[in-house]
């Protein structure tokens, strides 16, 4: 089975910069999609080719929204609304519900549960925030502290879905754009970026207590355990993209069963020499 995630920061633009092309030429069994940027009655025609969509665009237009693309119709798809789960959503998460962040479906052609997350950037926190050094208005780490909640409720949220998936058979996946890079490794200069948004000491933290080898393994890092990066989003200002300085913080993060699963994995820069988004998509063989 071959999945791939893909922030396409914007599915009309990345369409016109080739995503057809690269979906076609990858021909994925199953994609997690993340800022579609896109209300699904503007969708343009054949935007997913031959694929069911499930998706939540969110309530802000132009920001946001989640979609994953299968070959068959999912048997069941959730939001962060919290109906629909055989558990209590994280109390955290309810102010996300309409942002289109989060989306879960049950395969059905597979015993596998597939979710796409796209987790707020944030900003600093209060005590790294110099007025005149941001690109931003400082406001006293309110950002920093938002993403830190939805954090915590999504890492409860994941692991509940994930005993969930067992408890009716199946393997889970996660992937998305996390909006934080985990290791050194992850990030082409880390010294520089230790006082950045998403390589901050408490994001790191969370993606480590995230992983383990009983709850969810991060696949590309799995098959790849000593390599730089690799990278799969890169600044669309400067000469980060041509000197493949960039961040790896678009994951798989599987179930410990389906992830000894994987043989490989690649990441798409670009299709015929043109950026389809400022990430790659990562695509992993698994043998399920």
């Amino acid at each position: 089975m071959r999945i791939a995630t893909f922030n396409v920061n914007g599915i009309r633009a990345a369409r016109r910069r080739g995503f057809g092309t690269w979906l076609t030429r990858t021909d994925p069994d199953v994609v997690a999609l993340q800022e579609v940027r896109c209300p699904e009655a503007a969708l343009p025609d054949e935007a997913f080719g031959g694929y069911h969509a499930a998706y939540d665009a969110g309530a802000r237009a132009g920001r946001n929204g989640v979609a994953i693309l299968t070959r068959e119709q999912p048997a069941a798809v959730r939001t962060l609304d919290p109906t629909g789960y055989d558990f209590t959503l994280a109390r955290e998460l309810h102010a996300y519900a309409d942002q289109g962040r989060y989306l879960e479906v049950d395969l059905a052609d597979a015993p596998l549960t597939v979710a796409s997350v796209y987790v707020p950037k944030g900003g600093l926190p209060a005590h790294l925030q110099i007025p005149g050094r941001m690109r931003e208005a400082p406001d006293g780490g309110a950002a920093f502290e938002r993403k830190l909640r939805f954090m915590a409720g999504m890492s409860r949220h994941l692991n509940r879905s994930r005993r969930s998936a067992a408890a009716r058979g199946r393997e889970f996946i996660v992937m998305g754009d996390f909006n934080a890079a985990h290791r050194e490794a992850d990030v082409a200069n880390w010294r520089r970026s230790k006082t950045s948004v998403g390589f901050l000491p408490d994001e790191r933290a969370w993606l480590e207590n995230l992983l383990g080898p009983r709850t969810f393994v991060d696949v590309v890092r799995r098959l790849h355990p000593d390599v730089a990066g690799p990278y799969t989003w890169w600044s669309w200002l400067g000469t980060t993209y041509a000197a493949d300085a960039g961040w790896r913080i678009d994951f798989h993060f599987a179930s410990p069963g389906l992830a000894r699963t994987a043989r490989r994995m690649w990441v798409d820069r670009e299709v015929d020499g043109i950026r389809m988004s400022d990430h790659a998509a990562v695509t992993v063989d698994y043998d399920c």
